[in-house]
């Protein structure tokens, strides 16, 4: 059955103790930490060690796990210095996984430059060549999101597939090819076997010329959840849900609300298809 998980990113200015409460108060399974960005949390690739058993024991106290490490890496861009930054990245990453306990960690393909995008797949998979190994030894499978300027499920499962490791799959974030013109039918065709993890938010096209305004929801947008979540359970699919909803520390949000909305519609979009 598909899992409910929140990412840090949704609550960025509570402590793990508040994440945890709030989980376990609208029936959140599981945690995915966004790295790189500081969160109340606590929980960074630089965390120590020894924090890391004790982050790792106060999830499983409560039942609960760590469904996914976000990093902010980038396998297809050109510049030599920012892919081994993020080749470096993803190598911390995969350690902070293994630690926690997370079998999978998300990364981009980024801003990948002019080109024929016959050679921006080959080369954006020899960059990920560079840690497939390592994340297996760990025990961690990395995913690719179907997100920027990769957001057209063909080209993300184009990379995944000459890179053709067992440790390289997909994290279907749910809104993006959308916005590309696919119906989620195309995106299953595409991707559905190689998908991992979800990613869920919604949004509206309410300014004209402009992108997609995000809402601090989903069900109320134009973006459909319920046919990728009944497209995957017919094929077993057991993965995570990711709410990711993005707050700014310190901004006027309300995370409670937010879990507790989107938890409801998890579950009543699940409850149709289990029914």
């Amino acid at each position: 059955m598909i899992k409910l998980s929140t990412m840090t990113s949704v609550s960025p200015d509570w402590s793990l103790d508040e994440i945890v409460a709030g989980m376990k108060r609208h029936g959140y399974d599981g945690l995915e930490p966004r790295t790189g960005w500081r969160h109340k949390a606590g929980i960074e690739l630089d965390t120590p060690a020894s924090e890391r058993t004790s982050i790792k024991a106060r999830l499983a106290d409560e039942g609960l796990v760590f469904s996914c490490i976000a990093t902010g890496a980038k396998f297809a861009v050109p510049n030599a210095r920012e892919l081994l930054d993020s080749i470096q990245e993803t190598r911390k990453a995969i350690d902070l996984a293994a630690d926690l306990g997370a079998p999978i960690i998300r990364t981009f393909g980024g801003s990948r430059g002019a080109g024929e995008l016959h050679w921006i797949v080959k080369r954006t998979a020899d960059a990920y060549r560079e840690v497939v190994d390592y994340a297996a030894q760990r025990r961690v499978t990395i995913l690719m999101e179907t997100h920027d300027e990769w957001c057209v499920s063909a080209q993300v499962r184009a990379v995944v597939e000459e890179v053709d490791h067992p440790n390289l799959r997909v994290l279907w974030d749910i809104m993006h090819p959308q916005r590309f013109c696919e119906r989620p039918e195309e995106t299953m065709a595409n991707i559905g076997e190689l998908t991992a993890h979800l990613h869920a938010h919604d949004g509206v096209y309410d300014k004209p010329g402009e992108r997609v305004s995000t809402l601090g929801t989903i069900g109320e947008g134009i973006f459909d959840h319920a046919t990728p979540l009944k497209l995957l359970s017919e094929i077993g699919f057991d993965g995570f849900f990711s709410l990711e909803i993005i707050n700014s520390p310190g901004s006027d949000h309300d995370p409670d609300a937010v879990l507790k909305a989107c938890g409801e519609a998890f579950r009543h979009i699940v409850g149709e298809l289990y029914r």
